[in-house]
């Protein structure tokens, strides 16, 4: 970073690069892991679109970006970024590209890096104001489908994202980076009793429909019978386990998306794209 980038932008004292060992980067090493990052309530927002979407976030008054950490490759590709953290008081900080990599959880990390506020709200919050469309994310370990799912429920237009049981955090760095900004558009709520959520979703009469390849009942029939413009709790499970047994039992109804072709199923976040969709356009189409 240059001296005049340095003073333009809020930074340390020119020339103060921070190093793995640097007391400030040592505790965002923490938040790495989830532990850390309960204790402290705060998160690491990896790579120039999620800072972009972390900054926006904050500037919205939704949440706050503590500080960002830029090497100095970094920092000159991203002067907008580093301009925009500086307008906003934000104080921004170079460090060295060992730094980066203990703070990263890439292979090639992007060398820049906001320290956020976690974007969890409660069950009640996120559910409140009479939402359409929730996407319900049971029992799903795998972190990047975990953040596919809610970058997928953000272009439906869907009202918030719930992740229910033993589900992976949302703020873990792969979940963050798969969702591609995304944690930052819509409320996110957490809660490991995946019974509370059905009820909680229930009680905002939310239609509780579960996706299963292995039903008989399929999407397009749902949709031709009118089914899905209901205001609707979409249940994804795992690709490895599916939607849990007790879960399919308490939902109102369980589809299948139809397989035309001959590939033998779909992906977690293809299929959770095509029963997102379908409902949203559905609810559109009653709602004009």
């Amino acid at each position: 970073m240059s001296r005049q980038q340095a003073n333009s932008t809020s930074s340390t004292r020119p020339g103060a690069v921070l190093t793995e060992r640097t007391p400030r980067v040592a505790a965002a090493r923490q938040l790495t892991r989830r532990q850390g990052r309960d204790r402290a309530d705060r998160f690491l927002a990896e790579g120039a679109q999620a800072v972009r979407e972390a900054l926006a976030w904050a500037a919205d008054g939704r949440g706050q970006v503590h500080e960002l950490f830029v090497t100095e490759v970094a920092a000159g590709r991203n002067q907008d970024l580093l301009h925009a953290a500086g307008a906003a008081g934000i104080r921004v900080s170079e460090i060295t590209e060992r730094a980066a990599e203990g703070l990263s959880e890439t292979v090639t990390p992007q060398g820049v890096i906001a320290v956020c506020d976690q974007v969890e709200v409660s069950l009640a919050d996120a559910l409140a104001g009479s939402p359409k469309l929730v996407a319900v994310l049971v029992g799903i370990a795998d972190p990047g489908n975990a953040g596919t799912v809610v970058r997928v429920a953000d272009a439906a237009g869907a009202d918030a994202v719930i992740f229910a049981g033993d589900t992976v955090d949302v703020h873990n760095g792969k979940c963050v980076r798969a969702s591609t900004g995304s944690v930052f558009h819509l409320p996110i709520a957490r809660s490991r009793d995946t019974a509370t959520v059905l009820q909680a979703c229930a009680a905002a009469e939310l239609r509780l429909v579960a996706a299963d390849g292995n039903t008989d009942a399929d999407l397009d029939a749902a949709e031709d019978r009118g089914e899905l413009a209901a205001p609707t709790a979409w249940l994804f499970g795992s690709e490895a386990h599916g939607v849990p047994s007790e879960v399919l039992a308490a939902a109102d109804t369980v589809l299948k998306v139809p397989i035309h072709g001959a590939a033998e199923s779909l992906n977690l976040a293809t299929a959770a794209a095509v029963c997102l969709y379908a409902s949203a356009r559905a609810q559109r189409r009653t709602a004009r």
